[in-house]
């Protein structure tokens, strides 16, 4: 269902000529391998950041001082992440942050598995969002659990961008 879904959300993507980047780490590559899955997607698929720790996350853009003021799991973090959209000069940027199932040895105090916080931004409205998963049995139903929420964020406010 999950794949049917961003199948759809690409061909929308084409059809309103937006473009879209990620920058993911708990899902991993997750949603870009996911839009891409769909031919075509080439048009409007710009690149993405698999950015796991926190060096990779500064190195992409994403100040320290907001990983060392919010931790790597918050809202804050997300929307840094989403603000990849500029480096690839994309309409939608996508940030996404939290606990797929264990907790984090080197952020033990912040990371509580299934705490996810995700970012979106489109023509530079930026909206961020938290969502709790309920306990999943693999890292990747985390993962796809993850990519359906952003799915449905996503296609509802593509939707309603003119053009």
């Amino acid at each position: 269902a999950v794949r049917k879904g961003y199948r759809k959300l690409t061909k929308l993507l084409i059809e309103k000529k937006m473009t879209i980047t990620t920058m993911e780490s708990a899902t991993s590559g997750q949603i870009a391998s996911l839009i891409t899955d769909t031919e075509g997607s080439s048009a409007v698929f710009k690149g993405a950041f698999v950015t796991y720790c926190n060096e990779a996350k500064v190195m992409q853009g994403v100040p320290a001082d907001i990983l060392d003021r919010y931790t790597v799991y918050s809202k804050e973090t997300a929307e840094a992440m989403a603000a990849c959209a500029k480096t690839y000069q994309a309409d939608i940027g996508i940030g996404v942050t939290g606990t797929m199932g264990n907790i984090d040895p080197a952020n033990p105090d912040a990371s509580v598995p299934g705490q996810v916080y995700f970012a979106i931004v489109i023509n530079g409205d930026m909206k961020s969002y938290y969502i709790e998963l309920a306990v999943q049995p693999t890292r990747l139903t985390y993962k796809l659990a993850v990519a359906k929420e952003i799915l449905d964020v996503l296609v509802s406010r593509v939707n309603q961008v003119s053009g």
